[in-house]
């Protein structure tokens, strides 16, 4: 393909991905000055790629792969990402935790994980109102450190489109210290006692450390045969993101030198929300036109049309690895939904990856107005999840959470017990509540016995 040619094709495929811009766009930001959105989206514009195309074919490779039955996915991260929590030490913490989990996982069920974090550009938030009233003032939702401030006051409500070019460059920092850790060594799995060093010891931790006692025996059986290998120092380590504000998501997107396709560079891999996935929505037609692996979140009112329309639109050519189904159903509803989502799906010919949020359909507010899930509806949801499956002979093939590597009181139970008056101790999220690192840890342990049964 000569240059011209190449540039006449990515003209093309830009004026098709921006179809979008004459759709609804749910859940955007009220920005008060037009002209400074346009002025950050041009910045932006000018920024070099956070991810490469070619990582993100690799996570596709992965994912389908676990489609198949052959991997699993490990998704997981900060409900919302901030700013001030984008320090060395706060990363360091949500990447050992998934490594954690990773292993046990790894070893447990004998089978590779594909370890996705989200982080990097989980900074915006859908809201179920545009606005929040306090003794009888009313201001703009807190929508995310990518957009405003969390303080109840005018100034820091207002939308602020330069947060998008800090968010950004927080991405930057953030994914630098991410390949750090995953490609410097910290990764190795000779330090898997390490990782656990400055956690809490519970349960969950002296579980860990008895594995983590066999995986050092097998290791020093390796060495002593002589076996070099890697995969024993580093880690892939990907990462992904809602792509909810197309105000940060289109300039980002570049085109790939070697194919002229389009990528979102903004993330390896990026989901649309429950509340964004209407097919004739801004934020459907937008993915439709990007090349990065996509997932979609489904909720209890989901229907086997919806997912068939999702798939004919995100994946008519049935490639594997392209499409994810992120289900979401709440614990008390996911084993009347599901298989029958699976089965239509399964009749239809259709193999995307399934993976479970046992998170978002189990929240609740305490009396005392915090936001919060039972540690045993999660679990619930989980084993509902691996039920479905088994009844639809369909492939279980991940799990999405909420969770920090901070030791948080935000999820009620779990082998603390945490109750409701614990919450205020160290109740720290700005919008959902997510596992703290031992409860991570359990629900870890848990998946991986379900994958034993599984015999995977």
């Amino acid at each position: 393909m000569t240059s011209q040619t190449h540039d006449t094709a990515s003209a093309s495929a830009f004026a098709e991905l921006d179809a979008y811009r004459a759709l609804e766009a749910k859940q955007q930001p009220s920005w008060p000055d037009p002209a400074a959105v346009a002025a950050a989206s041009a910045e932006l514009a000018t920024q070099p790629p956070l991810v490469f195309a070619g990582e993100a074919d690799q996570l596709r490779e992965r994912l389908a792969a676990a489609a198949r039955g052959e991997a699993f996915l490990l998704q997981g991260g900060d409900c919302a990402e901030t700013f001030e929590a984008a320090t060395a030490d706060k990363i360091r913490d949500r990447v050992k935790t998934l490594l954690q989990m990773a292993v046990v996982l790894t070893y447990g069920a004998s089978m590779p994980v594909i370890k996705v974090g989200r982080m990097a550009g989980q900074f915006a938030k859908p809201r179920s109102s545009d606005t929040e009233t306090r003794e009888g003032v009313t201001l703009p939702a807190f929508r995310g450190d990518i957009v405003n401030g969390y303080d109840f006051t005018p100034e820091s409500r207002t939308a602020d489109p330069s947060r998008l070019v800090r968010g950004y460059h927080v991405s930057a920092s953030t994914l630098n210290l991410i390949r750090a850790f995953t490609q410097g060594g910290f990764a190795d799995l000779r330090q898997v006692h390490a990782w656990n060093q400055g956690f809490v010891s519970n349960p969950a931790n002296q579980r860990y450390e008895s594995l983590a006692a066999e995986i050092d025996r097998a290791l020093k059986f390796m060495d002593a045969c002589g076996v070099e290998s890697a995969a024993l120092s580093q880690t892939e380590f990907y990462v992904s993101h809602e792509a909810l504000l197309l105000d940060y998501e289109r300039p980002l997107v570049r085109v790939d030198s070697r194919t002229g396709d389009l990528y979102d560079t903004s993330a390896h891999m990026l989901w649309i929300g429950e509340r964004t996935r209407q097919l004739d929505g801004a934020h459907v037609e937008f993915l439709s036109h990007v090349r990065n692996p996509i997932a979609v979140k489904l909720g209890p009112t989901s229907t086997v049309d919806d997912a068939l329309r999702l798939i004919d639109k995100l994946d008519p050519e049935r490639e594997p690895g392209r499409l994810t189904f992120v289900t979401r159903m709440g614990a008390g509803k996911i084993r009347d939904v599901l298989p029958g989502l699976l089965e239509g799906v399964r009749d239809a010919g259709a193999t995307p990856l399934w993976v479970t949020d046992p998170m978002h359909g189990n929240g609740l507010t305490t009396a005392t107005g915090y936001k919060t899930r039972r540690f045993d509806d999660v679990m619930d949801e989980l084993l509902g999840f691996f039920e479905a499956h088994r009844e639809a002979g369909t492939i279980p093939g991940g799990i999405h959470v909420e969770l920090t590597g901070d030791d948080v009181t935000e999820c009620l139970g779990g082998s603390e017990n945490i109750d409701e008056e614990a919450l205020a101790t160290r109740y720290e999220s700005l919008c959902d509540p997510r596992l703290n690192h031992r409860q991570s840890l359990e629900l870890a342990f848990l998946v991986a016995e379900e994958l034993k049964r599984l015999g995977r």
